[in-house]
């Protein structure tokens, strides 16, 4: 494999861009700093290929120049483990999402791995191989790099080749390949990772504990926050904490006095963005009744409902084992509560997980078969 090393010019990109080009798939990992900024800031893009692997300096480049057309290219495939977070990065900072990926840690889930084994574990699991970790809480925006930091880095995504390879292998032999599909195409929904302020209070924690009535003036108050959080390029929990904004939504505060007699305000709150607050909460109060945010709470079982629900998660692990999958990667104890209430579009009830579980709980759940114990664990009598 050859070690391109640290790239910190666009010469130095395009002749990495040129050894890759004809690959169809491509390892690629990110390091980046967000605990002081609402946007990420992106310091290390780390790629490889079976022959080649390199390290890319955006700070250096002052962007992600021409390796923008590669996140775009369609017929190469990126290879990420756990993406979802390297994919929101990388919108933030093209405003486009990477497509097409493959993601390993989805993949894992399916050879019977856990649904979130992380990276280190899973090459110790598959490659028998363990990863120095000193470098997991590195200060990736300061320069210059150290040989451990980029030799750290480049772990991350050396051994990822080799795990896509081995991984793609087991599930092509045991016929799952397409079963990964819907789970990588939903992966690269734009609107997964777009910034949304009309939808910010559904972040915001404990949100589901109000009135929907309280929850209109939450959205608005999310909104503002949202807005400011953006504009100031801070946490959002610098702006005002979720407690802070779940109290004003309860109380309505309807002045300056009253909004500031509330607990876990900001030290630093100004009368401006104190009055932002105080128009937010009017909004909230005068949005028409039709207009409030539904949360869905679905109705608690029985006590007899939670039985049914203990067997069919008995039985889901039961399937599972038999199919070596994680059994979380085929559904959660919401998922059969969502099959056993025939609720629309129940995970359960589609595509993969169905044919492995969830037709064999439907018909348990109808009476159409009976649990034995045999020797080799739980049966279904058809």
């Amino acid at each position: 494999m050859h070690d391109h090393g640290l790239i910190t010019t666009e010469t130095g990109l395009r002749a990495l861009l040129d050894a890759i080009a004809g690959s169809e798939w491509v390892a690629m990992d990110t390091e980046f700093i967000r605990e002081k900024t609402y946007f990420p800031k992106l310091c290390l893009i780390q790629l490889a290929t079976p022959d080649h692997i390199a390290c890319v300096d955006p700070l250096a480049l002052g962007g992600i120049g021409q390796l923008d057309q590669l996140l775009q290219d369609s017929a190469v495939l990126k290879v990420f483990h756990a993406a979802s977070q390297d994919l929101e990065v990388l919108y933030l900072v093209t405003g486009k999402v990477a497509s097409p990926v493959f993601d390993t840690q989805v993949a894992a889930s399916l050879l019977g791995h856990g649904e979130q084994v992380g990276y280190a574990n899973l090459v110790e699991a598959v490659l028998h191989r363990e990863l120095d970790k000193t470098q997991s809480r590195t200060d990736w925006a300061r320069r210059p790099l150290q040989p451990a930091q980029l030799e750290y880095a480049r772990d991350d995504v050396r051994f990822l080749t080799e795990l896509f390879v081995q991984l793609q292998k087991e599930l092509d032999a045991l016929g799952r390949l397409d079963w990964l599909q819907p789970e990588m195409e939903a992966l690269t929904r734009p609107e997964q990772y777009r910034p949304d302020p009309a939808r910010a209070w559904l972040r915001v924690s404990g949100h589901k504990r109000l009135k929907p009535r309280d929850l209109a003036v939450l959205r608005e108050l999310a909104a503002w926050r949202e807005t400011e959080a953006r504009d100031l390029d801070r946490p959002r929990r610098w702006v005002i904490s979720d407690d802070a904004l779940l109290t004003i939504a309860r109380t309505r505060p309807a002045d300056l006095q009253t909004l500031h007699a509330q607990r876990g305000l900001p030290r630093n709150l100004d009368e401006q963005r104190a009055r932002q607050i105080l128009e937010a909460v009017q909004q909230g109060c005068a949005a028409p009744k039709e207009s409030w945010p539904a949360v869905s709470r679905r109705q608690p079982l029985s006590e007899a409902e939670e039985v049914v629900a203990d067997v069919c998660m008995a039985l889901l692990r039961e399937l599972a084992r038999r199919q070596k999958i994680s059994p979380q990667a085929i559904a959660s104890r919401k998922d059969v509560m969502a099959l056993m209430r025939r609720e629309d579009g129940a995970t359960l009830a589609q595509g993969w997980r169905a044919r492995v579980a969830g037709a064999q709980l439907q018909r348990w759940l109808d009476g159409a078969s009976a649990l034995r114990r045999s020797s080799s664990g739980i049966e279904l009598d058809r």
